[in-house]
């Protein structure tokens, strides 16, 4: 049996940022990668959506001049953006102890970012601070 060979291409992404990746805070903001925002169309805001039912967060690519519309701020210099979405964490009554990151977060068929609270899990960044680690034995 021949193989049938793909090429994979090496370009200037790098692999932990090839994905989509979004995490939230316990105080709503909702931060998302570049290249996440570039694959959402690079909206300059967005509508936040929620399924109390199943749990979910939606955000829906949206113009400034939409009404409800949340707009995107920079987050970092890297070109993530962020997503003040305290009034959902308040109004839905989430309460988060740590930040959280949506690992199986994906865009629909209608352009949303569909962020599931239930299989999310704490952040890689949120395990590591300090606050958040184990003391050892002896420790007060």
């Amino acid at each position: 049996m021949k193989a049938d060979w793909i090429e994979i291409k090496r370009g200037d992404m790098m692999p932990q940022y090839a994905g989509i990746y979004a995490t939230m805070n316990p105080a709503g903001d909702i931060v998302i990668s570049r290249v996440t925002h570039e694959m959402l169309g690079r909206p300059v805001a967005f509508l936040i959506l929620y399924d109390k039912a199943n749990n979910r967060i939606g955000l829906k690519p949206a113009g400034l001049s939409t009404r409800n519309a949340y707009p995107t701020r920079v987050s970092n210099k890297a070109g993530a953006k962020m997503v003040r979405g305290h009034r959902l964490t308040r109004e839905h009554r989430i309460d988060l102890p740590h930040t959280i990151q949506f690992v199986g977060a994906e865009i629909d068929e209608d352009g949303i970012l569909i962020l599931d609270i239930r299989t999310a899990k704490q952040s890689r960044r949120a395990d590591n601070h300090r606050a958040n680690r184990e003391k050892p034995e002896g420790c007060i």
